[in-house]
């Protein structure tokens, strides 16, 4: 860095929704740092700071105007004089609600920029609270034109243009956008994009943390009038990062450092870990606690919840039946000892029996079929609730995305708990995950092999396996990809190489099922659309499944 350079913090945190006056601290102290420890010229933050993103229908809510007004009012009689900060918040003018930004210098809001582009799709509803704006913002920074935009005005060409006519010479993105697998690569693509068509740099400060399903990585980034980038931030990782740009020529952005794309198995593994850190800790529980079944899903469900939280933090239960393996009870004790969580053991044979004996007369005269099946799982999920309501523990469910995906869970049984950290996360992603999380601590594997390698079996009934009732998951996935995630008709998938019978079959699965999704907890969200915020498809429909 040379001392005449302009040098801009960007502020990737986390901040909570709805909290209004721990954000405005956050900021206060963010800013702080940047100007003792940094001796920054501006700081910038992400989209929405002062509310957190997404907040919803709280923006309904007559009282959110007075709480940020008066937050903005504290913070510019707090913050350091000298520095800029550019902060995001709701602003109501002459009647309409805005998405905005705005830049406090000397003690005051000396510029403000109301977004212009609404996204209005998958996980995004901003038309429903916000009006846009449709002026641009360049303001003076130490005698240089900066132009101010806000997260989706970067995927349109309109707000670039309006900068660069107005003569900026750098820009600055305020963002709150989520993650799904290969995001980055988007975002690079995009970047790319924009400076090149505006001839100028742009600052792209990303929020990090989780919120509800929604899980934000991070990743800000700084790239040059060529669309290279110069800077970007580790994912996943909150911090203020310092970047520095020329002033001798046209605020070029020198090389900083240029964190090393993540695969796609670190990646979804890290928005796993955060978002069951943040949805934990944000809401208040002492801990986790699980149903540990010696197989693949709760498995890897402990090896995310204890880096999550930590392993004192962490409980794990099984709760055996008749039908439960030697291997499943060996292999449940040998990972909750890998990783030292509190471990029990809590057969469900009495409460099934308690439950049959008071059922008889009503089954009088039946054929055994899933409702006992059932019954077995709903016990598990009472010993669970019960240990969560007693030690302020949320339960994590364990359902992968395929078997949402086909209702292969039983309600009010493993689909009883707070979150459901794999709800997102394919079966074949599961595998690939466990042998990722393997590899982090190689000496002391927390998913022994074994697990890995043997066919799935929910052991609800003798010798039972998910291919019984399932599609190998390699297919299953396959299909669910092209019809949830890209709206496939039937008649498509079958087009690409898939047997009719077996594609028809799965995508009425997923049609009867969505009362279940409907009734299960939240989950992180890691792919490009998830059931949830992304889709959302009537309960009593006469659609013609398949179209």
């Amino acid at each position: 860095m040379k001392n005449n350079d302009l040098q801009i913090i960007i502020a990737q945190l986390d901040f909570m929704v709805g909290d209004i006056d721990g954000n405005a601290a956050q900021i206060l102290s963010a800013a702080q740092q940047a100007h003792d420890q940094y001796g920054a010229d501006l700081i910038v933050f992400p989209e929405l700071t002062l509310t957190g993103y997404p907040p919803e229908d709280l923006l309904f809510r007559d009282s959110i105007r007075i709480r940020v007004e008066k937050a903005l009012s504290r913070l510019c009689s707090s913050l350091p004089p000298e520095l800029y900060v550019l902060i995001g918040y709701p602003r109501k003018a002459e009647g309409t609600l805005h998405n905005a930004a705005g830049l406090i210098y000397q003690g005051r809001v000396i510029a403000e920029y109301f977004k212009q582009e609404l996204p209005n799709y998958l996980v995004f509803d901003e038309k429903r609270y916000f009006q846009p704006g449709d002026q641009p913002c360049v303001v003076d920074v130490r005698g240089h034109q900066i132009a101010i935009t806000i997260c989706e005005d970067i995927w349109h060409a309109g707000p670039m243009s309006q900068a660069r006519n107005a003569g900026a010479e750098l820009m600055l993105n305020l963002n709150a956008s989520p993650f799904h697998l290969n995001k980055e690569t988007v975002r690079k693509e995009l970047l790319l994009k924009r400076a090149q068509e505006g001839g100028m740099p742009i600052v792209y400060a990303n929020l990090v943390g989780g919120q509800d399903e929604l899980v934000f990585d991070g990743g800000s980034m700084v790239v040059d009038a060529r669309g290279e980038p110069t800077f970007r931030a580790a994912a996943f990782k909150a911090g203020l990062f310092p970047v520095f740009f020329d002033v001798e020529n046209k605020l070029a952005p020198r090389l900083v450092s240029v964190a090393p794309d993540l695969s796609k198995e670190a990646s979804a593994y890290s928005a796993l870990v955060l978002a069951v850190k943040d949805y934990v800790n944000k809401n208040g529980f002492k801990g986790a606690v699980l149903g540990l079944s010696g197989g693949v899903d709760s498995a890897l469900t402990l090896a995310v919840a204890v880096d999550a939280l930590g392993a004192d933090r962490v409980e794990a239960v099984m709760m055996p039946f008749r039908y439960t393996s030697q291997m499943s009870l060996e292999d449940a004790e040998m990972e909750a000892n890998a990783l030292a969580v509190n471990y029990k053991v809590i057969p469900i044979e009495p409460m099934y029996e308690a439950f049959m004996n008071s059922l008889a007369k009503e089954f009088e005269g039946t054929e055994k079929d899933t409702t006992e099946e059932n019954i077995q799982a709903r016990c598990r999920g009472v010993i669970l609730m019960a240990i969560s309501n007693k030690k302020r523990f949320i339960v994590l469910t364990t359902g992968n995305k395929s078997e949402m995906s086909v209702g292969y869970a039983t309600l009010y049984g493993d689909m009883a708990g707070g979150f459901d950290v794999l709800k997102d996360v394919p079966k074949t992603l599961v595998f690939r995950l466990c042998e990722y999380r393997n590899s982090l601590t190689p000496d002391n594997p927390p998913i022994p092999q074994r697990v890995i390698d043997r066919p799935p079996s929910a052991e609800l009934a003798p010798d039972q396996k998910d291919e019984d009732s399932l599609p190998p998951y390699p297919v299953l996935d396959a299909i669910l990809e092209m019809y949830v995630e890209r709206d496939f008709s039937a008649d498509a998938i079958v087009a690409q190489g898939y047997d009719s019978e077996t594609v028809r079959w799965v995508i009425r699965q997923v049609d009867l099922n969505e009362y279940k999704r409907r009734q299960s907890p939240v989950g992180a969200r890691i792919t490009a659309r998830a059931f949830g915020r992304d889709r959302r498809y009537p309960i009593t429909c006469k659609w013609p499944a398949g179209e």
